[in-house]
């Protein structure tokens, strides 16, 4: 009974009072100097041939489609770009070429976290070098153990002190085992080059009390996937980095849209569609359902590289299944 009394239409004051929240977080001239991530971004994904090369003439076919799109701007090797498992000039050069067919009013945000603090460094300098707007660094992780906040708080200040771009840090629990501490990231958010945070741990009270505690220092959040989108709207974050994006994103543009207007019911009812094909393609089916998915949707997806292995044909009916039960397919 009681969650069905949270779903009630809000009385007029209460939706305007959120409306004017998500709005004023999201929209907010940045201090001067500052990028504004407000938006939607796909982390795109890295078409392969079937010599598992990168396949630069797919990529490019998807960047065309990507740009009737309104996006912000794309994030290129991420964690659905499969960066771990291309090789360093193969992700610069990724880079590069994504730069090269970007409208040149669209962010590019790249992947540039490496296991070591002196690696992410050089690479973040060679990602700002082929066009990147600003970097993307996840936790290193191989050594979990010893990551605590005042080696995270070290590693993450060093890489913003010397990258010519501006950094955003990159909390993925899900991949890395390890998540960013909240009093690491509030630490952080002091540093003038660190300009926010994806975050993709899925707890919605934390990110909630990351905006909060965050508020005067110009700190940007952007939910790290569909799921909770709406959620982080509400709570003041400024866009997301969506997975899902890659394959419904006119879709997740338009529940921006309806956030940010205050059109509550209506983004309630689109986001509880998104929930389950987000879901399939990120935790329960991983970046080989993405691909599958995009394949369906018009896009160029194709095999991972190894040893990521295509989808089986139980998994494939299952991600179908995902999708055609909330009405895309």
């Amino acid at each position: 009974m009681q969650c069905a009394r949270a779903w009630r239409p809000l009385s007029p004051l209460l939706s305007t009072r959120i409306y004017q929240t998500a709005w004023n977080r999201s929209q907010s001239s940045p201090a001067a100097g500052r990028l504004n991530l407000s938006g939607i971004y796909p982390p795109i994904a890295t078409p392969f041939t079937t010599k598992e090369d990168v396949d630069y003439q797919k990529l490019k076919e998807n960047l065309q489609k990507y740009a009737r799109i309104p996006f912000k701007g794309l994030v290129v090797q991420g964690s659905n770009g499969e960066y771990p498992y291309l090789t360093e000039e193969e992700r610069v050069e990724v880079v590069r070429m994504v730069r090269q067919s970007l409208p040149g009013e669209k962010l590019l945000m790249a992947g540039s976290g490496c296991e070591s603090t002196r690696a992410t460094v050089e690479l973040t300098g060679r990602m700002a070098a082929a066009g990147a707007d600003a970097v993307l660094v996840v936790t290193p992780c191989f050594y979990r153990g010893k990551m605590d906040s005042r080696a995270l708080i070290h590693h993450f200040t060093k890489v913003a002190d010397s990258s010519p771009v501006p950094v955003v840090l990159y909390s993925v629990p899900a991949n890395t085992g390890l998540e960013l501490p909240l009093d690491t990231v509030l630490e952080l958010s002091h540093h003038p080059n660190i300009l926010g945070l994806k975050d993709s741990g899925g707890d919605i009270t934390r990110i909630g009390l990351i905006v909060h505690k965050t508020k005067t220092q110009d700190f940007q959040v952007l939910a790290g996937s569909a799921g909770f989108l709406m959620a982080a709207y509400c709570l003041g974050a400024v866009g997301g980095v969506c997975a899902l994006a890659n394959v419904l994103g006119q879709e997740l543009c338009e529940l921006e849209r309806l956030c940010l207007s205050g059109s509550w019911e209506e983004a309630r009812l689109l986001q509880q569609r998104l929930i389950e094909p987000n879901a399939a393609v990120t935790r329960k089916l991983g970046v080989p359902a993405l691909k599958q998915a995009m394949e369906w949707f018009g896009f160029h997806g194709g095999a991972c590289r190894s040893p990521l292995q295509r989808l089986t044909e139980a998994e494939t009916q299952q991600l179908k299944q995902d999708f055609t039960t909330n009405g895309w397919l």
